[in-house]
């Protein structure tokens, strides 16, 4: 039953994605995000449903394009040089990687991102249109994070939430970090609401994000969404009502949480006294070494096979910030993180540069976006995510809104 309600549901996207092209990015972006078909175990648990709709979107926008006789109005912003810079790196860490035959694959699946991030900065020209995109990544996630807050309540906290499966943020930690990354999103969506109805919806959504990232028994997710709490408290317009209730939600949450989940949550002070907090100490010192040693290229993509053989060989660096410098160099690194940390900036001056515009909406996108980044900076710390197609979705709505707000300031001067 499922995988018909699937195909129905591809079918009706995929007429839409026609008809509009934007609005099938928006489409493509849902089916990427929410991974539906980890829910579905028959004839279409194996169906290529983002690439399909991937086809529709792209050839959809290019015969727009043809029948228009325009083309899209092009820009410049300094991170599409950066991101043109960092995956000609990703090409040489691979040709000069330490081990090619899983390099060149998993190069192909990272550059899987750049056609989403092509067709966001083609079909999204107008701020509404963002304001669309932002609440559908925040909507797709919502259909988790409900799930999991009613896992989460329904078992009092004592049993970890997980992501969809296949998907990239399929395990607890990763789950709990997307969440973080998506609480932001349903804020902006309640502060563009004009529906009361609406509001609460969304409100209670945000609570179970809340309470599914608590459930998730992840250390780097109470971080990321301890981060997000502050924020939204910080932009809060009702600082004397959310200040209040944040001090409440941690004191309900102290005395609700069992003592096994404060006794993990304890081990972060003392690392080295945890197994696999340990083992992650470990790896982080390998890379870094590796990557000393080898400052201008790293190991190349799949380079952790040989590389963590003393820890046993482990799949993931558990953190996006030795992932990128041991297998890129610190070329990669500089790079990623002017993409990532440049656009947390850029996006706190456009925050500071509207207290004098008081452009119509600009402070709230700025501040929810940089708050989403905030949360994946802090969660990379502990998970290797430097290639989260969520993340670069992201930097590509932060492009988007410095050059819409470029143009609104330029057109309000005359």
């Amino acid at each position: 039953m499922r995988d018909i309600a699937l195909l129905v549901m591809l079918l009706a996207l995929g007429w839409a994605s026609f008809r509009r092209p934007w609005v099938g990015l928006l489409a493509l972006v849902f089916v990427g995000v929410m991974h539906p078909q980890g829910y579905v175990s028959g004839f279409m648990q194996g169906f290529p449903a983002y690439f399909a709709l991937l086809v529709v979107v792209a050839l959809s926008a290019g015969w727009q394009l043809f029948r228009g006789r325009a083309w899209p109005p092009l820009f410049w912003d300094w991170r599409l040089a950066g991101l043109a810079l960092l995956w000609g790196q990703f090409v040489l860490t691979t040709a000069l990687g330490i081990n090619p035959w899983a390099g060149w694959p998993r190069l192909m699946e990272v550059s899987k991102i750049l056609p989403l991030i092509l067709l966001v900065l083609l079909l999204i020209d107008t701020r509404v249109k963002l304001n669309w995109l932002l609440m559908t990544v925040g909507l797709s996630l919502a259909a988790v994070i409900l799930k999991g807050g009613y896992w989460a309540f329904i078992t009092g906290f004592h049993d970890r939430v997980y992501g969809p499966p296949g998907s990239q943020y399929a395990g607890n930690n990763e789950f709990a970090v997307a969440t973080a990354m998506a609480i932001p999103l349903l804020a902006l969506w309640y502060r563009e609401a004009d529906s009361k109805m609406l509001r609460w919806i969304v409100a209670i959504l945000i609570a179970l994000g809340f309470a599914s990232a608590l459930s998730s028994w992840s250390r780097g997710g109470l971080l990321s969404i301890s981060v997000v709490a502050l924020l939204l408290v910080w932009h809060s317009r009702r600082k004397w009502l959310a200040i209040p209730l944040l001090l409440m939600v941690v004191g309900l949450a102290v005395v609700g949480l069992s003592d096994e989940w404060v006794a993990r949550m304890q081990t972060m002070a003392a690392p080295e006294l945890e197994a696999s907090a340990a083992t992650r100490l470990e790896l982080w010192r390998l890379g870094w070494d590796y990557a000393l040693q080898h400052p201008w290229f790293g190991g190349g993509f799949g380079g952790w096979i040989y590389l963590t053989l003393p820890v046993g060989a482990s799949r993931a660096w558990h953190s996006a910030y030795i992932e990128i410098v041991a297998e890129h160099g610190f070329p990669g690194l500089v790079l990623w993180g002017s993409l990532v940390f440049g656009s947390a900036v850029s996006l706190s001056v456009l925050i500071a540069r509207n207290r004098r515009w008081q452009l119509p909406g600009l402070t709230d996108q700025a501040a929810m976006l940089r708050a989403s980044l905030a949360a994946y900076l802090v969660g990379a710390a502990f998970l290797s995510i430097a290639y989260w197609e969520l993340l670069y979705l992201l930097l590509a709505c932060a492009i988007l809104l410095s050059r819409f707000a470029k143009v609104a300031r330029i057109e309000r001067t005359g």
